[in-house]
């Protein structure tokens, strides 16, 4: 039976998961996240590169970048100055959309970053894939962005970008993160993807105790990670078949206590649209996204998920992909 009324706030305490394990004092310990009540700062951090004169030159993705950051001042109370834009036209150097202004201001959007805060990134741009040389993608491949001088000084990675982004994040912490790009179904390698019904995709990490998953998870989880890659490089012996062994890897090294939650554009084997709506250059995930939660502000994670792709499915194959660094219910309210 459905709940009346709005869905609701997430709770505040620490929520455990998986079984309890012994950590390297001998107590008994279990993994937990938090969900941030986005009391705290807000920060965020908007990205729209169109490439002029490039060859795959794209129209909309700097007006995605103007647009959102309107949505975060208009609905969900973001200060001006406390929003970092980079855009191709900018004015001034600091603000193009380079791949060295790009990761400065990644690790300016997490500095000093408290439980409770919110903190949102969003990305319009070119997106693509290249090889994966670490085991953690179960399709061979890693995802990466384009800055605007990708051509000289190359792609950013989605394993650097979780680096710099998620690992240091406290407990609490939100991060929202948006990619309208393509193949960015997995951009931020967050280990939990949900599915419109709400499922995740998710180990038993009960029955993979034995495997040497929960010893690389709690290996992570105290910061050891030498004790990581040598659970890991068991796991690659005992784990049978790609897709399995990415998944273990993928838990083993990205899962995390803060509260980080990334919605793509479509799956990572599919592109994204440039497109035009309202009259206006976009990208139709951007457009979608502002538009649902203009209309609707309480939402839960499921029905905001449900509601995009409606919106898209109308005209374009691509289908966006809700993302978690823990597991989480997606009846909660979603807030940012």
């Amino acid at each position: 039976m459905c709940a009346e009324g709005p869905p609701q706030q997430p709770p505040s305490q620490q929520q455990s998961y998986g079984p309890s394990f012994e950590d390297a004092q001998h107590h008994q310990r279990q993994l937990y996240f938090q969900y941030s009540q986005c009391t705290g700062k807000k920060k965020a951090l908007c990205i729209g590169i169109n490439y002029f004169g490039q060859s795959a030159e794209l129209k909309g993705c700097i007006n995605d970048a103007r647009n959102v950051v309107q949505f975060l001042k208009e609905l969900w109370g973001y200060k001006e100055d406390d929003i970092v834009v980079l855009t191709d036209d900018a004015q001034n150097p600091r603000q193009i959309p380079s791949r060295d202004n790009i990761l400065a201001a990644m690790q300016w959007l997490v500095r000093d970053a408290q439980p409770n805060d919110s903190l949102f990134f969003h990305y319009s741009g070119h997106g693509g894939q290249t090889k994966d040389l670490d085991g953690d993608e179960a399709d061979g491949y890693d995802e990466v962005i384009y800055p605007n001088d990708f051509e000289r000084a190359g792609h950013i990675v989605d394993d650097i970008m979780h680096d710099i982004m998620v690992k240091p994040l406290p407990a609490g912490c939100r991060l929202t993160a948006i990619f309208d790009s393509c193949h960015s179904g997995s951009a931020l390698d967050l280990p939990y993807i949900y599915s419109t019904e709400g499922k995740v995709k998710e180990p038993n990490l009960a029955a993979e105790a034995g495997q040497g998953l929960l010893s690389a998870v709690t290996s992570y989880a105290r910061g050891d990670m030498g004790g990581v890659f040598s659970s890991v490089s068991g796991l690659l012996k005992s784990a049978t078949g790609n897709n399995q062994r990415a998944d273990k890897i993928t838990k083993a090294t990205r899962t995390s206590p803060a509260d980080v939650i990334s919605w793509s554009g479509c799956k990572d084997s599919q592109t994204s649209a440039d497109t035009v709506e309202a009259g206006q250059s976009t990208g139709a995930m951007s457009y979608a996204f502002i538009s649902c939660l203009r209309q609707n502000k309480q939402q839960s994670y499921q029905q905001l998920l449900q509601n995009i792709r409606a919106i898209l499915k109308a005209k374009y194959s691509q289908k966006p992909q809700l993302s978690s660094s823990h597991p989480m219910d997606v009846n909660l309210l979603f807030i940012c």
